[in-house]
């Protein structure tokens, strides 16, 4: 157990570095200068050198990326151009909103995917399987920003349940303020409660085939037992793989949900940063969500062994 933790996040140092090097580079090939972002058209040639020159960006890219990751390894992430502010505290400030936005929809995508796609399974070739298959399919290809759109123009607009934009803090407003992100974490949860629906279903069909759940329904075991003990349990490996993946794509896929609900998160900050060539803020935040995938792939693959103690970690 612990030899594989210790290979695993060797890998994962190695995997980080390599991603280092490939934002880095794929950051500064990006059109425009982020000087005359600062100082508008009008700047003359001697301010852009001068103002380039503060801000170290007139030295070899190689010495330039050196120091940008001997300063990350000590957990600086640098300072950002237009904020004037060091980039790790620009990031937490709409880190609390991704983050709640994100373990919401999380918690939605688990509530709606893994108990319907259990039912589907279950109920496999009769009306029920089919009209929850077609839903999950429709909520699947569904675009996000047009989800989110009828939510606002229903719940928010028409009915007048919950707020259509903005988010305070909890810290000011207390838990009620959760309220704000419920439409947006429903927006995200569509489509991925889809995929873990359809692939629940997918995954319970299989293992129901198995010599050893015939062999357990032969011996008389209550069906709803067989279910749970020896179908959903072994099901769940491959759906806990999707889980990692889900969490980690749910940063990149909010950058539009957050620009539809107006919410000050990381996937605004992103496009904003990207326009106003604020390269040490787009590094970090990438560098952050790089960080935050790969350790989270890292506990899925750890949480095999605890959910099937059959299986070894090697």
């Amino acid at each position: 157990m612990w030899a594989f933790a210790l290979k695993r996040a060797g890998a994962t140092l190695v995997t980080l570095w390599a991603a280092s090097v490939i934002i880095f580079a794929f950051i500064h090939v990006i059109p425009g200068d982020p000087i005359y972002v600062l100082l508008g058209d009008t700047a003359t040639a001697d301010q852009a050198d001068r103002l380039r020159t503060e801000l170290g960006l007139d030295e070899p890219i190689v010495l330039q990326y050196l120091q940008w990751a001997g300063r990350a390894l000590s957990g600086d992430l640098g300072r950002s151009i237009f904020f004037q502010a060091p980039v790790a505290a620009v990031i937490a400030d709409g880190a609390e909103t991704s983050i709640l936005l994100a373990t919401m929809t999380m918690v939605w995508v688990v509530l709606i995917g893994v108990p319907i796609g259990t039912v589907a399974a279950m109920r496999h070739g009769t009306w029920l399987d089919q009209g929850l298959s077609g839903v999950a399919m429709l909520m699947a290809s569904v675009p996000t920003f047009w989800v989110g759109l009828y939510l606002i123009l229903i719940f928010a607009a028409t009915l007048g349940w919950l707020p259509s934009s903005g988010y305070p803090s909890i810290f000011e407003g207390g838990l009620g303020n959760l309220r704000y992100l419920l439409l947006p974490s429903l927006t995200l949860a569509a489509p991925n409660a889809a995929l873990i629906l359809r692939l629940t279903r997918a995954s319970m069909l299989d293992v129901a085939r198995e010599d050893y759940v015939r062999t357990a329904r032969a011996k008389g075991i209550r069906p709803w037992q067989v279910v749970t003990r020896h179908i959903l349990r072994n099901a769940l490996l491959t759906v806990v793989s999707a889980f990692g993946f889900t969490f980690a794509a749910l940063m990149s896929e909010a950058v539009v949900t957050e620009t539809v609900f107006a919410l000050p998160g990381i996937g605004r900050l992103v496009v904003q940063s990207i326009l106003r060539r604020d390269y040490p803020v787009i590094q970090g935040i990438i560098l952050v969500i790089v960080v935050l995938y790969l350790v989270i792939n890292l506990l899925v693959d750890l949480a095999y062994r605890f959910l099937d103690p059959r299986v070894e970690l090697q």
